[in-house]
C-alpha cells in the first residue's frame, strides 16, 4: 500500500457518510452490490479501493463521485 494515511482517511470518511445516512455496513453493501466484508475492509484501511468500487459506492450513497473522494486527509 503506497498511501496508507490516505487509505485510512478515506475509510473514516466512508464510515461517516454511511452512518450519516443511517446505513449499516450490510445495508451499504447491498445498495452498492458489494460484499459486507468489502465495506468493512475499506473502513478499516485493509483494502485499496478501485474505481469500480468507488462508482458503486457513490451511486449507493447518491452522491457525485467527486464528492465521495473529497475527504480530509491526515498530514
Amino acid at each position: 500500500m503506497k498511501n496508507p494515511a490516505e487509505i485510512s482517511s478515506f475509510g473514516r470518511h466512508l464510515r461517516k457518510l454511511r452512518q450519516e445516512r443511517g446505513y449499516s455496513q450490510q445495508a451499504l453493501a447491498d445498495e452498492a452490490n458489494l460484499a459486507k466484508q468489502t465495506i468493512y475492509r475499506i473502513e478499516k484501511a485493509q483494502f485499496t479501493v478501485t474505481l469500480d468500487v468507488l462508482v458503486s459506492l457513490s451511486e449507493a450513497l447518491q452522491m457525485p463521485l467527486k464528492e465521495l473522494v473529497d475527504f480530509p486527509r491526515e498530514s
